[in-house]
């Protein structure tokens, strides 16, 4: 069976690979080491530290300079390490229908097709995926070679179960860190075994399941609230402020408890805690029974902010409930717009953008871009991406 074998690394560790210890640089999509070839280089070490962490489709290119023969390509391809995402990568992503035939690189046929489509095939491991596949009667190549990246990297193996290794696996937070951001993808688009045994449908939830268990829920708690109003309209009042109050929640969660990358403890009880919060969607960020929150796992995070909003509006039962079922709204919002950012075309320009921002926040830069459904708290506290406007 056709596979990938190499990991999608983040726009931001690639450009810190730079000196003459560590030298990456990139050709479209495809990411080099080429730190064992900087005194070898016949035009001196120093130009090639120069494009560490770089492009360097124009200056191998550049007549001034000097045309690089097919020679120095191959050299290249034998140093390949993995993947980037582009922005004509990341803006055909976002246009698609289906993102996860896309990303993480390489595509499947149908995302290499799109690629090509939009012009942004340049350097992408496509055509060779597609040969490959063809060869082997596959229609797919979208899936990490489990052994092969286990042997490469020393990390996980996703044929086995998952939490038991991170468990034991030793490993230090900065290194666990550097591979959990990683992007790898599991037998196209999958799960990969979490638990491993019965436990494991706790761990996987469908999209749809949110708003089929949440919304009755909200519905009524929310006709109990409103029999302690004398208005509609003061109900109203503090039910929307509930909602508005989910964006600042999300952006706390994300930034605050998701990615404590910084004050994560190093050893196994934090980075295994990590890994069920949050690790393991960047680590398989299209797996798509596991871009929602499981019912059980809500419940125990959404407790404490029950008890917030009853502790803060604690003159009125019913003024905190509405509070906290506009809110809960929100979540269902929110869990259902992060699914289809990753998995399904959004219609409209907005939804667009957010799903450029969002997929950024993956495969660029995942300290920062916290917000799902509005950038507006990264612009207050200065966590922002920034996006390139053609």
């Amino acid at each position: 069976m056709p596979s990938r074998t190499l990991p999608n690394y983040l726009t931001k560790e690639v450009a810190t690979h730079k000196t003459s210890k560590s030298c990456w640089v990139t050709l479209g999509s495809k990411v080099y080491d080429v730190t064992d070839f900087v005194d070898a280089h016949p035009g001196g070490g120093e130009l090639i530290l120069e494009y560490g962490g770089k492009d360097v489709g124009a200056i191998m290119q550049d007549e001034i300079s000097h045309i690089h023969p097919e020679s120095a390509y191959d050299i290249l391809g034998e140093n390949l390490i993995g993947f980037v995402a582009t922005d004509p990568v990341l803006k055909t992503a976002v246009d698609s229908d289906r993102p996860q035939d896309i990303l993480p690189l390489p595509p499947n046929q149908a995302g290499a097709q799109e690629l090509r489509t939009s012009g942004a095939a340049a350097h992408v491991p496509t055509e060779r995926a597609i040969e490959t596949a063809a060869m082997a009667g596959e229609e797919d190549l979208k899936e990490t070679d489990a052994a092969a990246d286990f042997r490469e990297h020393k990390f996980l193996n996703l044929n086995e179960p998952l939490l038991m290794q991170v468990w034991n696996g030793g490993f230090s937070k900065d290194f666990y860190l550097k591979e959990v951001h990683r992007a790898r993808q599991y037998k196209n688009g999958g799960s990969a075994p979490l638990f491993g045994n019965k436990l494991e449908f706790l761990s996987k939830t469908a999209w749809w399941v949110i708003p089929l268990v949440w919304l009755p829920c909200i519905a009524f708690v929310s006709s109990l609230a409103y029999e302690g109003f004398q208005s509609t309209y003061q109900f109203v009042a503090y039910w929307l402020t509930g909602f508005g109050l989910w964006s600042l929640v999300e952006y706390g969660l994300h930034r605050g408890l998701f990615h404590i990358d910084k004050y994560l403890p190093d050893n196994r009880v934090g980075i295994t805690g990590h890994f069920l919060l949050h690790g393991i969607h960047h680590y398989l960020p299209m797996d798509k029974y596991r871009l929602v929150m499981p019912p059980a796992l809500f419940v125990v995070l959404a407790a404490p902010f029950w008890k917030l909003a009853h502790t803060v509006f604690y003159w009125d039962w019913c003024v905190a409930t509405a509070v906290f079922c506009g809110g809960i709204f929100g979540y269902v919002c929110y869990d259902c717009t992060h699914y289809f950012l990753h998995h399904r075309k959004i219609p409209t320009a907005y939804h667009r953008k957010l799903r450029k921002y969002h997929l950024k926040h993956h495969y660029e830069d995942s300290e920062n871009g916290f917000g799902v459904t509005s950038k507006f708290w990264d612009i207050v506290f200065g966590t922002e991406l920034r996006i390139k406007t053609s």
